[in-house]
């Protein structure tokens, strides 16, 4: 197949299509600014000078840090993982339509390889235009942003940009990516000149992300005590060994979650079968039973920001005994309000990331509707009221989506506090004067105001941030809630007559 044949065949097909196209291509370029930004800030060179010297050509505190830079970076790649999995809600969008199209290729003569070939490069393109779209943004912003004040300090790193070889590997490796991604889970479907067949799992899901998610844990919880065993011997940890335990453990910790929420979905179809009543609660319950993993495509971009959030909330705990240690013993976190103030970028970025996953629980409810519509319409023929219809898709999203959201939260809070420990400060003698500057910095009379006392060791265990450990609970339950009831608006025209000649 030629690449112009096969690109007209990438850009053909009906609004929904286009429409998938568009929304891909969007989530590829927020993708793409996010990468973008969190190059930019770690290209900001650091000045002569120790490990406490700062970029003063900054006015924002949070650049001038050299040591904080990587935690501004770090918050602006939390973005990309909501938006990652808007990009894959977003691919299955008018997913039947598409299913006849290709099968329609197949009947043309095309072979099961060329028309793979054409649902890859469909996903690649998109992301393509997408990731150019994003670069052309993020050059124009910073022109546009680039407003140095009267003592020539910028509110924004517009000074530096990525190297060309990391943006290059930024804008060309998202599509990349995503084809990658595309024929991977490709790989179970058979495209016939009848149809699409998906081979998919019929026996229950095992409790092995259970196993994923001690794993994590036991990575967190080991940093501590490798540091100490270095220590003991004189050496100095490998500069690798801290980082690669974060960035392992965490996505294990975050594929744990997601894929857990289909063994949770699995069980609680089975509850709800045992125990639920109503017509509502029994049609939610065969459809979680019969496709348990349905909730771990569906809410895995709110469970990885929901876990975010909720190790974000540890570590502000731990910045508020820090700062009540530092005001019983006069010493420890030089500047406990910046370090709080530094939360809330990362807690903006949870919001955001946050919406960004509820609009791809949007698109999976009005796909969900929209690829069941016969199935829907034909129960409306039978006798099935919509509203039992509608409470059927409450109860398929809210009884997985509660105990997934508690698992998130308690595994991203429990990650933090197995690597941070209590803040622990005294157990020595300090030496203090009691007179003024001018006496006490004198030797000839210092002598004469000066005191040792013993400082006693204090510890302040951090509280368990229940307040807004509940907001994240209730903005991930809001969302979910809020993208179902806005779906159900489908359901009226997806449950009409005329629906089921539909194919």
């Amino acid at each position: 197949m030629r690449p112009g044949t096969l690109l007209r065949l990438v850009l053909a097909g009906t609004r929904t299509d286009i429409a998938r196209v568009v929304l891909t291509a969007v989530s590829a370029a927020l993708a793409t600014l996010a990468g973008l930004a969190a190059l930019t800030v770690l290209s900001v060179v650091k000045p002569p000078g120790d490990a406490w010297t700062q970029s003063e050509q900054y006015t924002n505190a949070l650049l001038r840090e050299p040591g904080l830079r990587p935690g501004v970076a770090f918050a602006l790649l939390l973005l990309c993982v909501p938006v990652l999995g808007l990009a894959g809600q977003c691919a299955r969008l008018g997913a039947p339509g598409r299913d006849r199209r290709l099968a329609a290729l197949r009947l043309a003569g095309a072979t099961p390889g060329q028309v793979t070939r054409v649902a890859v490069a469909e996903t690649g393109v998109a992301s393509l235009i997408g990731t150019l779209a994003g670069l052309a943004v993020f050059l124009a912003g910073r022109r546009l942003l680039h407003r140095p004040d009267a003592d020539g300090r910028l509110p924004l790193p517009t000074d530096v940009h990525p190297a060309p070889v990391t943006a290059a590997a930024v804008v060309l490796g998202l599509p990349l990516a995503a084809a990658l991604v595309s024929a991977l889970l490709l790989r179970r479907v058979a495209t016939t000149p009848f149809g699409v067949v998906r081979r998919v799992r019929t026996r229950a899901p095992w409790p092995w992300p259970g196993v994923l998610i001690l794993a994590a844990l036991a990575m967190f919880a080991a940093i501590r005590p490798l540091l100490l065993w270095y220590e003991r011997r004189g050496a100095v940890a490998p500069d690798w060994l801290v980082p690669t335990l974060l960035v392992v453990g965490g996505l294990t910790a975050m594929i744990g979650v997601v894929s857990g929420t289909g063994w949770i979905s699995y069980h609680t179809g089975r509850l709800l079968h045992r125990h639920g009543r109503g017509p509502a609660a029994l049609l939610a319950a065969r459809r979680l039973a019969a496709d348990p993993w349905a909730g771990s495509r569906t809410f895995a971009a709110l469970l990885a920001a929901l876990i975010f959030g909720a190790g974000a909330a540890g570590m502000r705990a731990d910045f508020r005994a820090q700062a009540e240690l530092t005001r019983r013993t006069g010493s420890g976190l030089a500047d406990p309000d910046f370090f709080l103030g530094a939360m809330d970028l990362v807690d903006l970025a949870v919001v955001v990331a946050m919406a960004i996953a509820g609009g791809g629980l949007l698109v999976a409810v009005v796909e969900g509707i929209t690829s069941r519509r016969r199935a829907y319409a034909a129960q409306v023929a039978t006798g099935v009221p919509r509203s039992t219809i509608g409470r059927s898709l409450l109860w398929a999203a809210l009884a997985p989506a509660v105990p997934a959201i508690g698992l998130a939260l308690t595994v991203g809070y429990l990650l933090v506090r197995g690597v941070l420990p209590a803040p622990s400060n005294g157990g020595f003698a300090q030496t203090v004067c009691d007179a003024g500057t001018e006496l006490c910095g004198d030797p000839a009379t210092a002598a004469r105001y000066t005191r040792t006392e013993w400082v006693p060791e204090t510890t302040i265990p951090p509280d368990v941030p229940w307040d807004q450990l509940a907001w994240l609970a209730a903005g991930g339950l809001a969302a979910v809630l809020g993208t179902v009831v806005a779906g159900l608006l489908f359901l009226r025209a997806a449950t009409s007559v005329e629906e089921l000649r539909s194919t």
